[in-house]
């Protein structure tokens, strides 16, 4: 999956930038943006040779029991049982319809497609918050936002297989679709941010999603013929659920905790282009130019909205 950054918190100050471990926190935070981007082109090709919910379902299920496993064996509490329940929850959405409108929409449009539109979900959370009263945005913030939507409206209609009414314009669509479940996850679940640590939270909210996957999944997960499944298979299975749903959320924590929200964000919003670069050398997606257009129209966006 892909993650996106939090607009509200104060970047690290000063003295975290001196604090041990910045340079490592660094590299890591690289290596997650590259995970990152890397998995929109795992994903195309895992949802290819499997089932998109019979790879989904795999994958997320995989994470979850990783994540449980690493929460059990570290000092972090559970939180108390009615959080636990709520996250659980609330992981239905945020990670359980996400990821299945997610894994849906790549498998149905450009893996670089997919990147760009998910990463403008930080101007949907913002919208989300100025709707709930939550946050205020000012005039640059609002300038960014639409900048940003602009920018998905020009990679969706960018591609002239888009125009003809191909199933890549249906793809991006289930792509938007999905960074707005994002939105209202992130909006949602940003009480509970104040009193659980980061780990549990993605652990219980994995949980949540993977129940949903299992259980819409199980059809396809009956038909799919697990034999026939070359390594690479395998390997984007572990890939997309090892690395990108849990090691580099990892490394994202590390980074929120070491150089704060702001300049962790920064890091992440290297996905897309890692993205773009990856499916033009290993799909042969060549970026047209109103994609390009869009890219740096969302790029901008970003930036103006975190001033």
């Amino acid at each position: 999956m892909a993650s996106v950054a939090r607009l509200d918190v104060a970047p690290g100050g000063d003295a975290e930038a001196s604090r041990p471990g910045v340079w490592l926190t660094d590299l890591l935070l690289l290596l997650m943006a590259v995970i990152w981007g890397v998995n929109f082109t795992v994903v195309k090709y895992g949802a290819a040779v499997l089932p998109p919910l019979a790879f989904n379902s795999v994958r997320v299920t995989l994470a979850a029991v990783a994540l449980v496993a690493l929460v059990a064996g570290s000092k972090q509490r559970w939180p108390a049982r009615r959080t636990v329940l709520a996250l659980v929850g609330l992981g239905t959405i945020g990670m359980g319809v996400y990821q299945f409108l997610f894994v849906e929409g790549v498998s149905m449009t450009r893996a670089g497609d997919a990147a760009l539109v998910i990463a403008s979900s930080p101007a949907f959370i913002a919208i989300g918050g100025w709707l709930k009263g939550n946050d205020r945005v000012s005039p640059r913030g609002w300038a960014g936002i639409l900048l940003a939507i602009a920018g998905v409206a020009c990679v969706a209609l960018g591609n002239p297989e888009n125009l003809k009414g191909s199933a890549s314009l249906a793809g991006d669509g289930l792509i938007l679709l999905a960074c707005l479940c994002w939105a209202w996850y992130a909006i949602a679940i940003k009480p509970y941010t104040d009193e659980v640590e980061g780990l549990p939270i993605t652990a219980l909210t994995t949980v949540g999603g993977a129940l949903v996957l299992l259980v819409v999944g199980a059809p396809s997960l009956a038909r799919a013929d697990w034999g026939a499944v070359p390594l690479l298979g395998w390997g984007a299975v572990l890939y997309a659920g090892l690395g990108a749903l849990v090691l580099a959320y990892i490394f994202w924590f590390r980074g929120m905790r070491i150089l704060g929200a702001t300049r962790t964000a920064m890091y992440s919003n290297l996905q897309p282009v890692v993205a773009l670069l990856v499916a033009w050398a290993l799909l042969g997606e060549t970026p047209h130019l109103p994609q390009l257009l869009g890219a740096g129209c969302i790029t901008g966006g970003l930036l103006l909205t975190r001033k």
